[in-house]
């Protein structure tokens, strides 16, 4: 039976990009098939290589960003590694680096010397603050990202500072909204035959990833209330998302808005100490802040009698959105995600195991992702430059110079 191609099939992406929100864009893409070249440093190779290394086991952070690439060692100081990635460049669709502002440039391959060798090239450049402004030439990271895209407030609590957190959303928001980025400047190099430069930056994914929730606080000119329930809209129109913590201390969350609270509160069993309490009415939570804290400590009283199995499911039966809060093992285990394969499992022969991974977030039903592992350091080098055209003798010859 012939193995089914990926929806990027024919697709050829050449990057020099490491760490995360550099790789994960190229990642996706072979997932759906795309040929990914990621050009590495000989003989030492992406950093991350050796980033959270667990015993008898690869790198989680380079598997994770680099599964199903091909691994080309070149030297780009040397005249003839440029040479080799000028050849791939002439064949590729994409061009992806997240070097330091600048960096590119200075070593042959920013975007106009790379347009002039391939002028349908899409080169896709991801820094950290973005290409102007007062702090463009300088390095990002994903926590200097979070720090300054407002992200920490959204999981604040009042009285408490602001802090970042240990899932790198900027690196993967960023990482993401670059994959659109390469779609949309792949459609258009298509249809029109040109090429052009994509940036895209962590700063600019975290303000897009704050949504409509910051889109109201500029126009209120306020920040948002924190702390453990969203309780929007007015009087007449209103609605909440909160969380609250059961008999055993298992936090949940639950959504809903005005029209749907006394149908809540019947199904919980709550409705006749809410009404005593004056809260048959979401709306009066958003006339004043301590009608609000009156009424989730009220809320927090009555969840805290029962499990949170118990709720979620009567919340779920009355149609209303609710789901346990998990943790990252519980997530990974959760029903939904393993009944979608956004968790899945892949065999490591070289270690023996099969392990999980992430799957993919698409379901493509005629043209499936396939989920890779990541290379070894320089394990397509032969292939990759046997496949331009370069003789046995002289890989060796620049295997033998370092070139490789």
């Amino acid at each position: 039976m012939t193995e089914s191609r990926g929806p990027l099939d024919g697709v050829k992406v050449v990057a020099c990009s490491t760490a995360q929100a550099g790789t994960v864009p190229y990642v996706l893409m072979a997932d759906l098939g795309a040929e990914v070249i990621k050009i590495e440093l000989p003989g030492v190779g992406d950093p991350s290589r050796t980033t959270s290394q667990l015993p008898g086991l690869p790198s989680t952070y380079f598997e994770t960003n680099n599964r199903g690439v091909k691994s080309l060692t070149l030297n780009l100081k040397a005249a003839e590694g440029r040479e080799i990635l000028y050849q791939l460049v002439r064949e590729a669709d994409v061009f992806g680096q997240n070097f330091r502002p600048g960096a590119a440039e200075k070593n042959g391959f920013g975007y106009e010397d790379l347009k002039k060798i391939n002028p349908k090239i899409v080169y896709v450049s991801i820094s950290g603050y973005g290409p102007r402004g007062p702090h463009a030439m300088l390095p990002g990271t994903d926590a200097m990202a979070q720090a300054l895209g407002g992200i920490a407030e959204a999981y604040s609590a009042p009285g408490q500072p602001l802090k970042t957190g240990i899932v790198s959303v900027a690196d993967e928001t960023c990482a993401i909204l670059a994959f659109g980025g390469i779609m949309a400047g792949l459609y258009c190099a298509k249809t029109t035959g040109v090429g052009q430069k994509i940036d895209t930056s962590l700063l600019g994914g975290q303000i897009r990833l704050m949504g409509w929730t910051l889109t109201t606080a500029m126009w209120k000119d306020e920040n948002p209330v924190t702390g453990q329930a969203r309780i929007m809209g007015t009087a007449e129109r209103p609605a909440i998302s909160a969380s609250f913590n059961d008999r055993d201390g298992k936090p949940f969350v639950l959504q809903m808005g005005g029209r749907e609270w006394n149908k809540a509160m019947s199904a919980l069993g709550f409705e006749a100490e809410m009404t005593a309490k004056g809260f048959d009415d979401l709306g009066v939570a958003v006339t004043s802040a301590e009608r609000r804290e009156a009424m989730l400590k009220t809320l927090d009283g009555l969840f805290a009698t029962g499990s949170r199995d118990k709720w979620v499911e009567i919340l779920r039966q009355a149609d209303i959105v609710s789901a346990p809060i998990n943790t990252l093992l519980e997530a990974s285990n959760d029903p939904d995600v393993l009944a979608n394969a956004y968790v899945t499992e892949v065999e490591y022969p070289k270690h023996g195991k099969t392990l999980k991974v992430h799957g993919s977030p698409w379901h493509f039903s005629e043209t499936p992702a396939k989920i890779g592992i990541a290379p070894e350091l320089g394990e397509h080098n032969d292939a990759i430059l046997k496949s331009l055209g370069y003789s046995k003798i002289r890989i060796q010859e620049l295997r033998d110079k370092n070139v490789i």
